[in-house]
C-alpha cells in the first residue's frame, strides 16, 4: 500500500474533527442527488473506444451530480509518465467535458507501471487535482494509503452535511511475508489497515458532532471485504447452492457472481466498525470485474459495480463484454437513510458493440492547464 505522498499539502480531512471537502456538493432543491460509480476502466494510453462511449452514454442518460472512478483507473501498460497521464486523461474527460464533479480511488493495478513511468499514486493525485472538476484532496495525513477522504453533500434544507461519500484506498497486494510466514494458499490482495478504520471512526464522529446527528453515507473502495463473500452464501464456511438460495432470501441479493471475491488475507474490521457507527448505508467495490451483485448484509449494502473498461478481462468468449457497465446511486433526503436505491447501467443498454476484438482509440488531448 502506498504511503501518503511526501510532498502533499495538509489535507482538510487531516484533523478528524474538521472533515472537509474540496469544492461544494449540494442536494438539489428537490432533495435529490445522483452518484455514478465507474470501476476498473483499467487501460493504457489508447483506451478502448467503447469504454469512453459507455461512460459518455451513462453520463448523458443519468446526468449525475458526482462520479467516482473506483480503482484500477489504468493498467500496467504505460511506458512513460506521459502515457500514464494520457490513460487517466482519457477516462476523466467525459466528466470534465460535462462539468460533472468527480473523484477517484486507487486499485491494485494503478501503480503497476510505476518503475517505467516514475509515477506513484501520490503523483497521480497531484496530477488529477489539476482538473477543474476533480474533488480529490491529498488525503488524510499519517494514514495508510493514498487519498483517504470524505466528501460531504450539503442538505437542501440548510447548510448542514446531508450525506457523506467515503473514499478509501484498499491497497494493492499482500506483502511477501509477515513474521517470517508467506501467504501461500491465501488471497494475495491487500486490505484496509487499522489506522484507516480508526480514521473512519474518528471522522464519522466528527461529522456527527458537526451536524448534531449521524451523517448517512456510502463507502467506495476497490477491493472487497470478506463480508461480501459471507453475504453471498449466508455463511462463513459452507458455500453451496443451497446456502446461496438461503442467502438470496435472507440478504435480498440482486445481481450476478461470476468469480470468487478477492479480498485480502486478513479481515480489516471495517464492516464491524461501520455497523458500530450506524451511519454507512453501503460499501461498494470493483476489482472482481464480472461480479455485479448487491446484498443487504445486516443493514449495510455490500455490492459491486462491474468493470467499465473494455480493455480488462471480462466473462470470456462470446459473453466477454456482457457485464460492462456502471452503477447508479439515487439519494433522496425524504427517504429514511437517504439512499433511495441503486441500479446498473450496462453497455448493452446503449447499443454499444460487445464484440470481443479490442478497439483502441487515440489518446485524447489534455485540457488547458493540465499536463
Amino acid at each position: 500500500m502506498t504511503a501518503p505522498h511526501p510532498s502533499a499539502a495538509p489535507s482538510p480531512d487531516a484533523h478528524p474533527s474538521l472533515p472537509g471537502r474540496r469544492g461544494e456538493l449540494d442536494f438539489g432543491e428537490d432533495g435529490r442527488f445522483t452518484i455514478v460509480q465507474f470501476n476498473d476502466t483499467q487501460d493504457g494510453p489508447r483506451t478502448d473506444r467503447r469504454t469512453i462511449a459507455l461512460q459518455e452514454a451513462v453520463l448523458e442518460d443519468v446526468r449525475p451530480d458526482l462520479v467516482i472512478i473506483n480503482g484500477d483507473v489504468i493498467d500496467g501498460s504505460p511506458t512513460s509518465a506521459l502515457e500514464a497521464k494520457q490513460a487517466i486523461n482519457n477516462v476523466v474527460l467525459p466528466m470534465e467535458d460535462r462539468g460533472i464533479p468527480w473523484a477517484l480511488t486507487f486499485g491494485n493495478h494503478d501503480e503497476d507501471s510505476s518503475e517505467r513511468t516514475g509515477m506513484d499514486e501520490g503523483d497521480y493525485l497531484d496530477f488529477v487535482r489539476r482538473y477543474e472538476h476533480n474533488l480529490n484532496t491529498p488525503g488524510a495525513r499519517g494514514v495508510t494509503g493514498t487519498g483517504n477522504q470524505v466528501l460531504t453533500v450539503r442538505s437542501a434544507t440548510g447548510r448542514q452535511d446531508g450525506f457523506a461519500v467515503w473514499l478509501l484506498d484498499s491497497g494493492r497486494y499482500a506483502p511477501a511475508q509477515i513474521a517470517g510466514q508467506d501467504f501461500e494458499g491465501y488471497p494475495r490482495w491487500d486490505w484496509l489497515r487499522p489506522d484507516q478504520v480508526q480514521w473512519y471512526l474518528e471522522t464519522s464522529r466528527a461529522l456527527e458532532k458537526r451536524r448534531g446527528a449521524l451523517v448517512p453515507g456510502l463507502v467506495f473502495q476497490h477491493i472487497a471485504l470478506w463480508e461480501h463473500r459471507f453475504a453471498w452464501f449466508a455463511s462463513v464456511d459452507s458455500r453451496t447452492e443451497a446456502d446461496h438460495e438461503r442467502a438470496v432470501a435472507k440478504h435480498r441479493i440482486v445481481g450476478e457472481r461470476n468469480e470468487d471475491e478477492c479480498p485480502g488475507p486478513f479481515n480489516s474490521g471495517m464492516f464491524a466498525a461501520m455497523q458500530s457507527r450506524g451511519d454507512v448505508r453501503g460499501l461498494f467495490v470493483g476489482h472482481d470485474h464480472v461480479n455485479s451483485y448487491v446484498a443487504d448484509y445486516y443493514g449495510i449494502l455490500l455490492g459491486y459495480a462491474p468493470g467499465t473498461g473494455f480493455g480488462a478481462y471480462g466473462l470470456g468468449g462470446e459473453q466477454e463484454h456482457r457485464l460492462r457497465g456502471a452503477r447508479v446511486f439515487h439519494l433522496d433526503e425524504s427517504v429514511e437513510g437517504v439512499l433511495a436505491g441503486t441500479e446498473l447501467r450496462l453497455a448493452a443498454d446503449y447499443g454499444i458493440d460487445l464484440g470481443a476484438a479490442a478497439q483502441p482509440g487515440e489518446p485524447a488531448a489534455f485540457p488547458g492547464g493540465v499536463r
